[in-house]
């Protein structure tokens, strides 16, 4: 029997139990988001990959009072995480129709906690920009204005979140990739600590990248994260976990039990760039809001406005680009040659192959010496406070990542996005909250308008309590985009 599509807006943790008592078929709900998806992907392009057959034989084999926390829930995994026996693109027509042999430890994860996997979410050519618009996929587009960007690199992710595909939906994160698309799209996007989630099997550490999930609320970002948040043998930095889950600790928040903490908030941002009055504006209404929940709040400037930080990240950020290319060079076993590729991805190659040994790890040097300095000036506050993004959602093919002058479109993206990729340096966890909408004047007026909060590292448990706290105090579940009311 065919279930409401509304219920896909639902959290997924409330999901997951109505799936446990029986009151609802993990089939049904399966079914319900790949009809969504045909319904709605066309104006969004979300999803590049649909696995029907697979989702509803998984989905058929839950049943009532199954232990795992998402049993029966449908989601879906960006398309730079490796699931077994699926095509792994990357965003780049270099990949070809690379089959995955193994899952990545976060889609094993992921199976392990009862989610069913529907499908593969778009993304922009290796992750590189903030908005998604691949050469081999074309643009994803925001629910709330379909001319638009979702957002990168997660932007396929957010889109089928909010047009109501799915109710969350996989993330990675290496310089706002979460965070970002969430606070186009109007979603809850937690950046997690380094080392808190692990990327095996490729990688023991990454100084930027951290995977999560996209969601609707703050109780579904803290209960994905616990599925996530267990070390692997072979991490080089694993956190610790805190003395109880993470959804206990948002639900501790929410219902008010937070103890006074210090906030500081500011609008400078880190990369050059400054914020339109909204998104300066929002940051103060979301103080005013900190301050009226009794927490100590006052302006701060952060040491992290450093000139040239935007290419100094590039000279650490591009070689992990290159690697991942030079592997789907050799896979191919032929030279790379620049039509395999965007014309910003194919930059960044050259200008990696063009970067010293010595001259990359003092890039990577002088990012981990920024980030001590940081961390250190930030060490009073319990959290910061900064606006999400600097403006509104830019048009959907905006910064075209195989124009004419590809780098300066990178520096169009770092301006757009200027207050997240500092969190990566710092491997401090972040979240963007979807706290309020695009004023009248404003010209995407209506859209969703998101601050970030940035926590101590390793501190996801008091940010998560914090976050539920202000989501208790002035909800947005209301809030959604029109393409997800539609029948």
């Amino acid at each position: 029997m065919p279930v409401d599509a509304a219920l896909l807006r639902r959290p997924a943790t409330e999901l997951a139990a109505l799936i446990r008592r029986g009151e609802l078929s993990a089939v049904e709900l399966t079914q319900a988001a790949l009809d969504r998806i045909a319904a709605l992907d066309d104006r969004t392009n979300a999803v590049v990959d649909v696995w029907a057959d697979d989702a509803l034989a998984a989905a058929a084999a839950v049943r009532p009072g199954d232990p795992r926390p998402f049993a029966g829930v449908p989601t879906a995994i960006k398309n730079n995480r490796a699931v077994a026996g699926r095509r792994l693109t990357v965003g780049s027509s270099l990949t070809g129709e690379h089959v995955a042999p193994r899952d990545h430890a976060v889609v094993r994860r992921i199976r392990d906690a009862g989610f069913v996997l529907l499908g593969a979410t778009n993304l922009p050519e290796w992750g590189i920009t903030p908005v998604t618009c691949p050469r081999r996929f074309g643009p994803t587009r925001n629910p709330w204005d379909l001319g638009r960007t979702a957002g990168g690199s997660s932007g396929g992710a957010a889109a089928a979140v909010a047009a109501g595909m799915l109710p969350v939906a996989h993330g990675n994160d290496g310089g706002g990739s979460i965070r970002i698309p969430a606070a186009c799209c109007g979603l809850v996007g937690l950046k997690p600590s380094r080392g808190r989630v692990t990327l095996a099997p490729d990688l023991g550490w990454h100084l930027l990248v951290a995977d999560g999930m996209l969601t609707r609320t703050v109780g579904d970002a803290a209960a994905t994260l616990d599925v996530l948040a267990t070390p692997e043998p072979g991490d080089l930095a694993p956190l610790p976990l805190p003395d109880a889950p993470f959804a206990e600790h948002a639900r501790h928040g929410g219902e008010g039990g937070l103890r006074a903490l210090r906030i500081g908030v500011t609008t400078t941002p880190a990369l050059e760039g400054d914020p339109s009055l909204a998104d300066a504006e929002a940051a103060a209404r979301a103080a005013d809001l900190l301050a009226g929940l009794g927490h100590h709040v006052e302006e701060v400037d952060p040491p992290w406005h450093v000139p040239g930080l935007l290419d100094l990240f590039e000279r650490s950020f591009g070689p992990g680009i290159a690697t991942s290319m030079r592997v789907a060079e050799l896979r191919h076993g032929r030279a790379l040659a620049r039509g395999d590729v965007e014309a910003l991805s194919w930059a960044l190659w050259e200008r990696a192959n063009a970067l010293s040994t010595p001259d990359f790890l003092l890039a990577d040097a002088e990012l981990q010496a920024l980030a001590r300095t940081v961390l250190a000036w930030a060490a009073p506050y319990d959290a910061l406070l900064t606006p999400a993004l600097a403006t509104a959602p830019v048009g959907a093919t905006a910064l075209d990542p195989d124009g004419p002058d590809p780098m300066a479109g990178f520096a169009a993206g770092g301006r757009f996005t200027p207050y997240t990729a500092i969190v990566n340096v710092t491997g401090q966890p972040a979240i963007a909250l979807p706290l309020f909408t695009r004023p009248a004047e404003d010209p995407a007026a209506g859209l969703p308008l998101g601050v970030q909060l940035i926590g101590r590292p390793g501190g996801e448990a008091t940010l998560l309590a914090l976050a539920a706290q202000i989501e208790a105090a002035a909800p947005w579940a209301a809030r959604v985009a029109p393409l997800a009311l539609e029948r």
